[in-house]
Formats: C-alpha cells, structure tokens, sequence
C-alpha cells in the first residue's frame, strides 16, 4: 500500500500519517522516508483548489514532523482580505481539526500559526458538544493533548479506538495495529518486570523512607522517550537512572544537611568513602550500576558513552546542591541566577545523554557534541523546568521552600501568581518554537537520533504535568 507507484500524495500522506498515528510504522520506517523524499520533491501547487483545509493542514504536519521546510504560507489561500481565516471554514470541523494539530509545529514568526491557533481552538471548542463520534471524540483529545505533544504510546491506544470507528477504516490495518500494540506492551510488562526486581532487591523504598518511591513513573518517562522493540536495552537503562536521579533529588531537597550534601556532592565528582550512613548503601549502588553499563557497553567497544553520563550526572548533583544551601539558609536568587541552575535540575541535559547510552549507533562524536549544549538541548530543560514549575508549586510551598521559580520570578518582578504562570506559559511557547527549529533540516547533527530523545523528554513532561497538575508526585490524580 505504501510503497505502490500509482499512489498519489493525497493517499500517501493519510496513509502514512494513519500508520504512525496507529503506532505501527516503525516497521517502515525506511519506506516511509523514501515516500516522503519523493512526495515532497513534487513541489506540489497547494493553491489548486483541489487541496482543502483538512488535506493542506495534514500535508504541513506530516512533513514538518519528518523534518521537511515546509512553508506556512501555504496556508494563505485560507485566509481573507482582513487577514483573517475565512469564515466559512467555521462549518468545517475536520478541516479545523487537522489546521488545529499543524498549528503546533510552528516556529517563531509564523504568524499566521498563531492566529490558526487562536482560530481552531476557539471554534472547535464551540462546536464539540454537537460532533458525532468519532470526530467528537477526537476533537475533545486533542483540546486537552495535542498530538505534537503527547506521547506516542498513549496516541496510539487512543487512536485505535477511533479508527475502529471510521467507516473507511482497513480492518487489517486495524487488526495489525492491535496485533502490535498488544505484543509491544508484552514486551513493556517484561521490562517493567527486571526493573521492579532490581529495585526491590536494592530496598530503596525502607532504606529511604524521605524518597519518593516512584519507579513506575519512571518507566512510564522511559516510555515517552521510546517505546519501539529495538530500544527495549535503552529503555531498561534509562528507568533506572530516572529512579536513582529521583533518591538523588529528595536527599537534596528534602533530607541532607549542608555538610552531608557537600560530602556526597564530592562523593559524586570524585569518589571519596567519608560519607553519612545513611546514604553509603544508595552509592554505592550507583556506582554498581555505572560499572554494569560499562560492563555491558565494553562488549560493543562503547563504554566511552559512561564517560558523558557521568560528567552530566555531576553536573546535575552540583546544580542540586546550590538549591539545598539556597532552601536551607533561606536564599532567594534572583530569577535569571534560578532560571540558569534549574534548566540544570530539571535533570533534562543527565537524561537525554543517558538516554543514548543504550543506543548501538550513537557515536562519541554525538555525545561530544551534546556536550556543548546545542540549541536542541537547551530548549527541552526551557520547556521542562517552567512546566514543572507550574505544576509543583503549591507542594514545594507548602513545604517551606522559598526559592521556587514562581516566587522568584513574582518576587523580582512585582506580579501575581497568575501574572508569573502567564510568563512561564509563554517561555514554554517559545522553548517549544525553538524546539520544532530545530527538527527541521539539514539538522544541527549528522543524526536526528539525539533530536528524537530529546523530543520525547520534552512530550512526556507535558503529558506528566498536564493541566498545571503534577502527575508524578502526585500520580493519583491520573
């Protein structure tokens, strides 16, 4: 079906776009880029009137998605002599709806995103009660999780569900995607399973009773950053580093004295024995698990990729330890002193370069280049940290901590609670704008490997903390 030569781009596009939504395509991930490459190398003429609003919208997204620079201009045939979207496309659901996903893969100056934006959301949200299903049902996900921003395991879950639905849809199509799903979450539950074992074995739940006991929140992050068969290694590796950066984050936020954390800081960065009792079992795990990765990565001359994972680690725990002795001697930084040591804490540089570890084909020459903190990477901490912030803010206050991002910026700033959330909002707009840039080609890096970890960090942090509510302390409310 994908690959046959009498397919033309309209056909093409939906299919591939039905084949990633179903959560199938990895199986063709070569075929689909060759039919993209060739699709779009037609330079097709979207002012013909043959292409609706449905059909241009989902052109721009399935493009932009794979990387291709796709002008937004190709939108202005909708748009009337006022500049503005035309009011008969008010009686268009299907159109808004695909104008709607496309909206989210803006980048800065285009300004007539954001007007589409404004335009889809406000009619869909009017016209939803009145939908028939499946389109009702598909409108009202997307009004709460763009597709741009949700994470593919949960998209695909859903989308098999209103797929049934569709009246065109190929029931073998249907029956493969679900056939896929269920033997995908037989291989979850097996992961899930070693990494629940290991961790019961290490006893961090009674040895660290201040520590959230969050492990399978942490495969579930795991799972934002990839769920296919092949990175079932990767995925096991990054879980545990999520839950051990977690112990980590509570000894810094929550427990430690100054001299405790000063000693295990220095423990971190160079190894030292002279630390508290209490925290000597939980290092030494992790220094077992940083020689097992060694272990397991020396079989494929690779253990050059421990290396990164622990100078980001460092780094991390350094940044920790300037918030415990902010917290804990009452300071309160100015905002840009915050903002600049919290993209650190957000713990988005440690994880994205654990989340290579486990990858065969990453090479040193990526890691080194992660390093440097190029643009991609900066962003994801920028939409991590101010999501987190909003989210997390009324538990860390009613903690006692002083030094949240909120506070500091209110503080600095002369405003509002809400005036400070409206600021974070818009930082998160523009780290996100930054971040589609940066998918588009020719990539920063010879490979969009990197650039995928970091987008899938980047989904499950608004999937986590949805709606301002925090849904990994407080996992309950999901």
């Amino acid at each position: 079906m994908l690959t046959a030569t009498a397919t033309n781009i309209v056909d093409a596009l939906n299919l591939i776009d039905i084949l990633e939504r179903l959560g199938v395509s990895y199986h063709l991930e070569n075929e689909i880029e060759k039919k993209l490459e060739q699709l779009f190398n037609l330079n097709t003429n979207y002012e013909d009137e043959t292409y609706d609003l449905y059909t241009v919208a989902l052109h721009f997204r399935v493009f932009r998605q794979h990387g291709y620079r796709i002008s937004s201009d190709i939108f202005s045939k909708f748009v009337d002599g006022d500049g503005k979207f035309q009011e008969a496309l008010k009686s268009d659901p299907r159109g808004l709806l695909s104008l709607y996903e496309a909206s989210h893969l803006r980048i800065h100056g285009e300004d007539i995103l954001e007007d589409a934006l404004i335009f889809t959301t406000s009619n869909l949200k009017f016209m939803a009660p009145n939908l028939s299903s499946p389109l009702r049902k598909q409108v009202e996900h997307a009004l709460v999780q763009p597709l741009h921003f949700n994470i593919p395991r949960i998209e695909a879950r859903n989308f098999i569900s209103i797929y049934e639905e569709c009246g065109s849809k190929n029931e073998i199509l249907l029956r493969f995607a679900k056939l896929d799903y269920n033997l995908l979450r037989m291989l979850h539950k097996e992961e899930l399973h070693e990494v629940s074992r290991w961790w019961k074995e290490l006893d961090c739940a009674k040895k660290y009773p201040y520590a959230r006991d969050r492990l399978v929140e942490c495969f579930f992050w795991a799972m934002g950053v990839y769920h296919e068969p092949q990175y079932s290694r990767a995925r096991v590796m990054l879980t545990k580093t999520f839950a051990m950066t977690s112990i980590i984050d509570d000894t810094y936020d929550a427990y430690g004295t100054i001299e405790e954390l000063e000693i295990f800081t220095k423990a971190i960065e160079s190894q030292i024995d002279t630390l508290p009792d209490y925290v000597k079992p939980f290092y030494e795990a992790l220094l077992e698990l940083y020689v097992q990765f060694e272990q397991e990565l020396a079989k494929e001359g690779r253990s050059y990729a421990v290396y990164y994972a622990k100078e980001a680690l460092k780094e991390l725990v350094r940044a920790y330890h300037v918030e415990a002795k902010w917290f804990i001697e009452g300071y309160f930084p100015p905002f840009d002193e915050y903002l600049n040591n919290g993209l650190i804490t957000s713990t988005y540089c440690y994880h994205t370069t654990t989340s290579l570890l486990g990858i065969k084909f990453v090479t040193e020459e990526e890691f080194k280049w992660l390093s440097q903190k190029p643009k991609m990477l900066v962003a994801s901490p920028k939409i991590c940290r101010p999501t987190g912030d909003m989210a997390s803010y009324e538990i860390e206050k009613e903690r006692g901590q002083i030094a949240t991002g909120i506070e500091c910026y209110m503080k600095e700033n002369g405003v509002t609670k809400d005036e400070a959330v409206n600021k974070f909002d818009e930082m998160v707009t523009n780290a996100w704008k930054d971040m589609n840039e940066e998918c588009l080609r020719p990539y920063s890096n010879n490979s969009s490997e990197i650039l995928k970890r970091i987008l899938g960090l980047c989904r499950t942090t608004d999937v986590t903390y949805k709606g301002n509510e925090d849904g990994y302390n407080q996992p309950e409310r999901f």
